[in-house]
């Protein structure tokens, strides 16, 4: 929020904004246009890594496949997973992106 030029918020008090309104309509919509790629690319990595949690011993879905997968004799439930988490992955990427788009300076 410091990236904002302190010019618009005292402009916004001389036209009369209150500092509510100044906040909503001036600064929070250019803090979104920095925030939003990093933010996304935060979200999508932390669903790549929640497989990781596995590793720690926590319960996730990875550990669902492979206690389905010792129990069923096959790799079914694990190709499974690897859908999931691609398809969770592509849903994520293309929300951010047409996020990121609506923000963005260029278009």
């Amino acid at each position: 929020m410091q990236s904002v030029d302190a010019g618009q918020s005292e402009a916004a008090q001389i036209l009369g904004l209150s500092p509510w309104q100044t906040f909503r309509h001036i600064v929070l919509p250019q803090v979104n246009k920095k925030v939003i790629p990093a933010m996304g690319n935060e979200v999508i990595n932390l669903v790549k890594d929640s497989s990781l949690v596995y590793v720690i011993g926590l319960g996730d879905l990875l550990r669902a496949g492979n206690i389905a997968m010792a129990r069923d004799v096959t790799l079914v439930p694990l190709l499974l997973v690897a859908v999931i988490y691609l398809g969770l992955r592509a849903i994520l990427t293309w929300g951010l992106r047409s996020v990121e788009r609506h923000y963005s300076y260029y278009e």
